[in-house]
């Protein structure tokens, strides 16, 4: 293990809680000090939940060490199933309640409790959250579908020819990434085409739901991290196809639509023909000049790095200079797409070496989790959140999918508009001498007191007499000449345009920039 300030995934008891506080009539007792309770945060904090998880914790503390805590965990599993009545008991532990080796799954087994019981093994210390959740859901569903499983050798009927189409969509979850408005949306596309959704799993679904998953005639993979283990199983053991196409973009849209037609016999073609989308209205005008070969980094969750990358390079004409993921169970599908790229895959959960590689790239635009929207802060790059990990800001209350056609335009505005007011400001910079725009003016929608603070200001830096100042963590000074030739060059590739120059400095044994070595840098590394 490693020590970190932040993380990508939380330990594999996080991601079997997103399950668990995703359904109904399911409980969790979980092993764990005072301390790992920490997790109910996750859920009234960032996605607004209006209540805490269904979980009841053994809530250990130091002194209990020398104790049973064994028996601890058998007594909070009786008071749980007496409390909270469940149909449901999923049973585990924390990585800190791991190293004591109680093995409460085990212990849950052997006590005379009233309701089923799925016991985890959560291996904290090799797997992570999204595996934890993936886990969590291939348990809860095997264990309750395994005694339905049909004899070897069964063949599986041909659907009805009096009823619709129906599948089931697995793998959207709580604190998945605007999973409500994608599940709302999918549901609307399939049924446009004739084709209902019988069990959406984990995300609103019961104990009762789980047992009729069987009874649909294919299961849609909508987010592979969750869903990905539970759709393999179910094709093995109920011969039920998985369509695996994630319809987020237009072009997915439709290639998800033609795996439908293909698995249940559905017309689709009138809602290809259909297919009311702007993104691609928006691509071909006049505003796509400004954004072809914008160069973008990629980073997220396996399941929207690829269909991002996808978008950004299809859909938006732009130029994918770098694609990651801290996903490893998906590392592969990754590093495939990256090859039809033309790049170099980074399959990491250091976000030191992420932020590395985008200093590297220098991309005009990143797409990647709550993590890169920090790193592109402080290197002055346009930034949109595609994936979690993700802040409160990520789980809006409006209508804000992903995925379908409607997800398309979301998509757009989301990426665009980052670029677009980077050109609101180049163009503010082109007009800087003009009298209303010049940095004396003060704005026009204040009172006559404003810009008396920045006339201040700008006397007292000319009473310096123009003296260079340290301003980089270098120790290099640029002239206030450099520094305002600097702020003429766009907003969107001034941070680039400082670290060539301090880079061009520093390998030159040079202090202080001026006019000269900005535009010596620029020459040099445009050559």
């Amino acid at each position: 293990m490693e020590l970190t300030f932040w993380t990508y995934e939380g330990p594999p008891h996080v991601g079997a809680i997103r399950v668990v506080t995703s359904m109904t009539g399911v409980h969790m007792v979980l092993h764990a000090p005072q301390g790992d309770t920490y997790a109910d945060l996750l859920f009234t904090m960032i996605e607004r939940n209006g209540a805490r998880p269904p979980v009841t914790y053994t809530t250990f503390q130091a002194r209990d060490l020398g104790g049973d805590t064994a028996g601890l965990v058998i007594q909070t599993l009786r008071d749980a199933t007496e409390r909270f009545k469940p149909k449901i008991l999923v049973v585990g532990d924390s990585c800190t309640a791991e190293l004591l080796q109680d093995q409460p799954g085990s212990l849950a087994e052997g006590t005379d409790l009233s309701v089923p019981v799925i016991p985890l093994e959560l291996t904290a210390y090799s797997r992570k959250e999204n595996w934890g959740a993936s886990e969590t859901l291939y348990h809860l569903v095997r264990g309750l579908l395994s005694s339905q499983a049909p004899a070897p050798g069964w063949t599986r009927p041909e659907p009805p020819k009096d009823r619709r189409p129906r599948v089931n969509l697995l793998g959207p979850s709580t604190l998945g990434f605007r999973c409500r408005d994608d599940v709302e949306e999918i549901t609307r596309l399939l049924d446009s085409v004739g084709v209902d959704v019988l069990v959406t799993a984990p995300a609103g679904a019961s104990p009762e739901d789980l047992l009729r998953i069987p009874h649909a005639d294919a299961n849609v993979c909508l987010y592979p991290e969750v869903g990905g283990a539970t759709c393999t199983w179910l094709q093995r053991t109920f011969k039920q196809p998985t369509i695996k196409t994630v319809p987020i973009g237009v072009g997915a849209t439709l290639d998800f639509l033609r795996e439908i037609a293909a698995v249940t016999g559905v017309d689709v073609e009138h809602a290809i023909d259909e297919a009311q989308s702007r993104l691609p209205w928006y691509s071909k005008s006049v505003d796509s000049t400004y954004l072809t070969a914008k160069r973008v980094f990629v980073f997220g969750d396996a399941t929207h790095a690829i269909a991002a990358a996808r978008v950004a390079r299809d859909e938006l004409g732009f130029d994918v200079v770098g694609l990651g993921t801290y996903s490893r169970e998906l590392a592969r599908d990754v590093r495939a797409a990256a090859e039809t790229h033309g790049v170099e895959p980074l399959i990491s959960d250091n976000y030191l070496e992420i932020e590395s590689k985008i200093a590297e790239l220098q991309p005009e635009l990143v797409l990647g989790t709550q993590m890169e929207r920090h790193i592109a802060k402080r290197l002055g790059i346009a930034c949109a959140v595609i994936s979690t990990p993700s802040h409160v800001q990520d789980y809006p209350a409006r209508y804000s999918p992903q995925m379908g056609f409607e997800g398309a335009n979301v998509l757009f505005d989301t990426w665009v508009h980052p670029l677009m007011m980077g050109l609101e400001e180049h163009l503010l910079t082109m007009f800087r001498e003009d009298f209303e725009f010049n940095d004396g003016a003060k704005p026009s929608h204040l009172g006559a007191h404003a810009g008396k603070k920045q006339s201040t200001e700008t006397a007292a830096a000319a009473d310096m007499g123009g003296q260079p100042t340290p301003t980089s963590p270098d120790g290099l000074a640029w002239e206030v000449e450099a520094e305002h030739e600097l702020k003429k060059i766009p907003f969107f590739v001034r941070g680039k345009a400082r670290r060539n120059t301090e880079k061009y400095a520093l390998e030159r044994g040079m202090q202080q920039i001026s006019v000269e070595t900005l535009y010596e840098a620029k020459a040099h590394f445009g050559r």
